[in-house]
């Protein structure tokens, strides 16, 4: 562990170092990112920050005393990154890139890296080239916004170092780790907004490569029953981040008529700020998700296997719903109808239909949380000699609870305005459920041998996570919402009713807008918290935190306002350049038109 420690702090020192210099080397030959209409960044910015990472890790490699362990796999690394230095001075075409990485793919399985996730080594040797050629292209396709890429890289080489460090890895394999680590780091002291640098493709295709072939070299021997999460799904949640936004971004472009190699800011990061995130935001919204799914891959290869196969269900799961949200927010200027693909199209709109969306959905949940019952009820033995039960079972568990929910109306709410009265029917549907496969499995099979404590245990767990993914549109939103870069804006009102409906006008009017929190006309009801938003107080905080210029608009609910108090706040908000409005509500009936009869 110290030298691997001393090992990360040479490499970062080295690319703290290295990196001013390189930055006065691309202003001189040239090699200067130009802002441009596809592109993120605003103002010229050098390109070669790629050359400090790949230069650290390979030079440094020379030092490693078991470097010989890797060495096909660096010199490929070295090979990569001069096709990509090459493409950042003169620009190569998309399709001599990807030639070289299919024949350095192909080089090192010849030289004995593959994936071990089926039985079949010619559907392995293939699949080890796709693997390694398409998290090259997902870590340069994620190389979008300041600070992301290396950011999420840096991630998943720790997740990748702790995965080995527990294990029985090549000496080098950990070093190497380190020593990436370590340049990446200091590259993100001049890569975080606003960027200094950008790691071009050199730096892309050089740690996607390494990551991809450090994964590979981890599989192990071929899967069995129960090494299979561990050899086949680690190494993919590791990497999961680059992968989800490369099929985003490559699905979007189709259904939406354009081309997958087409660059373009409708990548995730992009998506998230044009939901109101501000660009670190974005960056670190998606850093987090990239630690999660570090450490899931890091508990599949380290902790009881068949127990962590639920946790990475509902992960992917999660994200599949995070994609969705995301696809519906609007980054292309033309979006009016989706260009016909034929079979492409057809798959998206499928997924495009939301009933069906949610049914496969729940269908998945249901079995998640039919075997984590299991899994917490029993264990080791106990688990296998139950196991026969569950199987037996899970087809009725799965077919009346679909029913249930059918019955109970809970594919009829809209996910976006999920409030408590949908979570009540939720809970209908859930108990219903819950009552009938008990029905059922009695009839069918009877009760014996079946431990009452999973029908307990498998009601509860299903509510969360229903429940979870109907309410994780709103609780995006909100999250968005919350962390927007729009005015500040302070609502005044009286009593929770109204600060409700504010919000709620405010966000079905799409304002651009944070909240920072609610007024109240009533000084007795000055206190605690609106829809989580904090109660800032009555009239007079109201008027001091104009006058601290800590609002930029205030949003006056009111359905009984005092007319000589609404002409004092329009006053003062003047004087503090305030901007003032009012939301008005109000039920009125519909006139009868001219000239229509009426009814006799």
């Amino acid at each position: 562990m110290k030298t691997l420690v001393l090992i990360y702090l040479a490499g970062g020192l080295a690319s703290v170092l290295l990196i001013p210099l390189v930055q006065k080397l691309a202003f001189r030959i040239g090699c200067v990112a130009k802002p441009r209409e596809d592109r993120w960044h605003s103002r010229p910015t050098p390109l070669l920050g790629g050359l400090v990472i790949s230069g650290v890790v390979l030079v440094g490699s020379l030092m490693i005393p078991a470097r010989h362990e890797l060495a096909v796999l660096l010199i490929c690394g070295g090979v990569i990154a001069a096709v990509g230095l090459i493409d950042d001075i003169v620009s190569l075409k998309s399709s001599t890139k990807l030639l070289a990485e299919i024949v350095l793919a192909s080089v090192l399985v010849y030289f004995g890296d593959r994936l071990h996730w089926t039985q079949s080594l010619t559907i392995d040797t293939i699949a080890t080239i796709v693997w390694i050629v398409g998290i090259t292209n997902a870590l340069n396709l994620l190389d979008n916004m300041d600070g992301l890429c290396a950011g999420i890289a840096l991630i998943s080489a720790g997740a990748l170092l702790a995965g080995v460090a527990t294990s029985t890895p090549t000496p080098a394999t950990a070093d190497v780790l380190a020593l990436m680590m370590g340049a990446l780091s200091g590259f993100l002291v001049f890569n975080f907004h606003p960027a200094r640098i950008f790691m071009g493709d050199t730096g892309a295709l050089f740690v996607g490569l390494m990551l991809s072939g450090i994964a590979v070299s981890q599989t192990g021997a071929a899967p069995n029953r129960s090494n299979l999460l561990p050899i086949v799904v680690a190494p993919v949640v590791v990497l999961l981040i680059p992968i989800f936004d490369t099929a985003l971004v490559t699905l979007a472009r189709i259904h939406w008529g354009r081309s997958p190699a087409q660059g373009g800011r409708d990548h995730s990061s992009h998506r998230l700020v044009a939901l109101g995130l501000s660009e670190r935001a974005a960056v670190a919204v998606l850093w987090a998700l990239a630690a999660i799914a570090g450490t899931i891959g890091i508990t599949l290869q380290n902790l009881q296997v068949d127990a962590s196969g639920p946790l990475v269900v509902v992960f992917v799961l999660g994200l599949v719903i995070f994609a969705v949200y995301l696809a519906g927010v609007r980054v292309y200027d033309t979006e009016a109808t989706p260009v016909p693909r034929g079979y492409t199209v057809m798959l998206v709109d499928f997924m495009y239909k939301r009933r069906v969306a949610e049914v496969l959905l729940d269908f998945c949940l249901i079995c998640v949380a039919y075997y984590s019952a299991y899994r917490l009820r029993f264990e080791g033995a106990d688990f296998v000699r139950a196991f026969p039960n569950f199987l037996r079972s899970l087809p009725v568990v799965i077919a009346t609870q679909l029913a249930a929910f059918f019955v109970t109306g809970a594919y009829r709410s809209t996910w976006r305005y999920f409030g408590l009265m949908d979570a009540v029917i939720l809970a209908k549907g859930v108990v219903a459920g819950a009552v009938a496969v008990v029905i059922g499995i009695a009839v069918l099979d009877s009760l014996s041998g079946y431990a009452y404590a999973t029908f307990i245990i498998y009601p509860t767990l299903l509510m969360l996570f229903v429940t979870g993914s109907r309410a994780s549109f709103r609780l995006i939103g909100e999250f968005v919402a919350r962390r927007a870069n729009g005015p500040r804006v302070i609502v005044y009102s009286s009593g929770q009713g109204e600060s409700r409906m504010a919000r709620d006008m405010l966000a079905t009017l799409a304002l651009p807008c944070r909240i920072l929190g609610f007024i109240s006309s009533e000084p007795e009801r000055a206190r605690g918290y609106v829809q989580g938003y904090p109660v800032l107080g009555g009239y007079d905080e109201l008027l001091t935190l104009i006058s601290a210029g800590l609002a930029d608009e205030v949003v006056v609910c009111l359905a009984d306002a005092d007319p000589a108090r609404l002409e004092e706040l329009r006053l003062h908000c003047e004087a503090s350049h305030v901007r003032v409005s009012q939301l008005r509500y109000n039920l009125e009936p519909i006139p009868r038109a001219e000239g229509t009869l009426s009814r006799v």
